[in-house]
């Protein structure tokens, strides 16, 4: 008896302790207001956020506040959540109280804002009807991911503007505090339907002991990657699931365009503007190619394509991969988190100089959000000074975040040049905004390919994996001849004309099997040929 009255009051201790242990006044479960947010942020970032914003909420209104966030995984997968959802919502309200008929035009139309003029009038009727209706999916917010993603949802109609045209805009709505585009790419939308909350990079993490294992110097630019000694050694994420990830890849060939666009045009006299632009547009498909090639054997050292863009820094510090393909803040948190538990030095974190572009996280309003003030007050939140300062500020300084360093550069520019906050920063010599020799993001060479890039890196990349990898080993092994390479790295199947034509054709198909169709075509086509090529090599051509 003495024994089963023991293990009850251990028992109870147990269920005790976290609410016992919790930051006073907070009351899990139990709120006067719910802010519903689907966001891709990791764990670090929402504690910060939601920690802070709710001390901001309750000083403010003297009201509690619980933020419920629908975590599904990444940017992709939130993309095609709100899809679905809004399907549904649009469904029920066109179905009940409009009293129509549910069709596949109706479906396909709703969300499109790209009709053409002889487009059905139940097409025509069924947008209008979207963006007059409230209709809603249930959830306030969109917080975190890429600017594609958004610019999507606002073409869609699932993102709606934060401020009615006659209302006063807060100063974050100013080229002054955060400009509309910089160094080409875009930092809000202009109508107000989503604001850039944080900016971000990409660049390479890795392992110095692992380097040294292989051999290797520290790596500086992407092409330090398809060395072969990193094979089976790199880490990636699937960019059909990670959105930052397929950005990533989308700075390397922005990069390489550039570089082919210098070589070919630089010093080069034309007889007019058409002149320019047509050998413009050639260097561009030839810089899309060399790209492709360039991406398609990093992916040919990779070990895996991880569905967690979160896992690659993880596993390049723990040493199962000596380098890694990732977002700037993810590699700057395991640079950091090391030093402070373990005092090691063994990861390093760079981002290629004029390798990548700054690009941001937006947030955004859904339509039909349950809760609007309430998440147009997390916006105007999070994109304040003190909200900024989250972003970049130590753990424990005035100001700063209660527990993790976020790592995270703030959008706003006058955040750089704030009295008395640099010296609480951790990184206080970054200023996004006063980069020498910056990458340019040429939007109109690739943003229009970014859905097209995703199936390529898929079809050229992923799926024929395993026979990348060995044709990539033996062609190496041979001493790379050319016959070899050159059949190993034939782009011809994806070329820009290529991406911008089938491809694109096959994915805006309203018949999904064309696409299905176009990728087990793509997916035998590059598997035979990297077959092929590993046969040249053996041949020494």
């Amino acid at each position: 008896m003495l024994r089963n009255v023991v293990l009850l009051v251990l028992l109870a201790i147990v269920l005790a302790l976290p609410f016992a242990l919790r930051p006073a006044g907070e009351a899990p479960g139990r709120a006067d207001d719910t802010l519903v947010i689907i966001s891709p942020h990791n764990e670090a970032i929402r504690h910060e956020f939601e920690t802070a914003f709710r001390r901001h909420h309750f000083a403010t209104t003297g009201r509690t506040l619980r933020i419920d966030w629908r975590l599904i995984g990444g940017t992709s997968e939130i993309t095609r959540y709100l899809e679905s959802e809004y399907i549904a919502a649009f469904r029920n309200h066109w179905t009940g109280p409009l009293g129509r008929r549910w069709s596949a035009v109706v479906q396909a139309a709703f969300t499109n804002d790209r009709l053409p003029a002889d487009a059905p009038a139940e097409a025509r009727e069924a947008r209008q009807a979207f963006l007059a209706s409230n209709v809603g999916c249930g959830i306030d917010l969109f917080f975190g991911g890429g600017t594609f993603d958004f610019i999507s949802q606002a073409r869609a109609g699932r993102i709606v503007p934060m401020y009615a045209p006659e209302e006063p805009k807060p100063d974050w709505m100013s080229e002054d505090i955060v400009p509309l585009t910089h160094a080409g790419d875009q930092f809000r939308d202009p109508q107000g339907r989503w604001v850039g909350a944080v900016l971000s990079s990409f660049g390479i993490v890795y392992n110095r002991n692992s380097l040294a294992r292989l051999g290797l110097p520290d790596p500086m630019r992407w092409v330090d990657l398809t060395d072969p000694r990193y094979f089976r050694q790199v880490a990636l994420a699937d960019p059909t699931k990670s959105g930052s990830m397929n950005k990533a890849f989308e700075n390397v060939l922005q990069e390489r365009i550039h570089e082919v666009v210098r070589e070919r045009l630089h010093g080069r006299e034309f007889a007019d503007e058409a002149a320019r632009a047509a050998a413009e547009k050639a260097a561009v498909a030839e810089g899309w190619e060399e790209g492709l090639r360039l991406l398609q054997l990093i992916s040919a050292n990779a070990r895996y394509f991880t569905d967690s863009a979160q896992k690659v820094p993880i596993d390049v510090a723990s040493g199962n991969c000596a380098a890694g393909m990732c977002i700037d803040f993810y590699g700057r948190q395991q640079v950091e988190a090391l030093e402070r538990r373990a005092g090691s030095s063994r990861v390093g974190y760079r981002s290629p100089p004029g390798g990548t572009v700054f690009s941001v996280d937006p947030i955004a309003i859904l339509r039909g959000a349950p809760n609007r003030e309430l998440a147009r007050g997390f916006v105007e939140f999070v994109m304040s000074p003190e909200g900024q300062r989250l972003w970049n500020q130590r753990p424990g300084t005035e100001g700063g975040p209660e527990r993790f360093a976020l790592r995270r550069l703030p959008v706003r520019k006058d955040a750089y040049t704030e009295p008395g906050v640099a010296e609480r920063r951790s990184d206080p010599d970054e200023n996004p905004y006063e980069i020498e020799n910056p990458l340019i993001y040429r939007p109109e060479w690739t943003a229009a390919l970014f859905g097209e890039l995703r199936f390529i890196m898929r079809v050229m990349c992923l799926d024929a994996h395993p026979e990348l990898a060995r044709a990539w080993r033996t062609v190496a092994a041979a001493g790379s001849p050319p016959e070899a390479m050159a059949m190993l790295g034939d782009m011809s199947a994806v070329s820009y004309a290529a991406a911008s034509g089938r491809i694109r054709e096959a994915l805006r198909a309203k018949d999904k099997v064309e696409e299905l169709r176009l990728s087990r075509e793509l997916g035998l086509h590059f598997r035979r040929q990297y077959q092929r090529a590993a046969e040249l090599a053996r041949e020494g051509r």
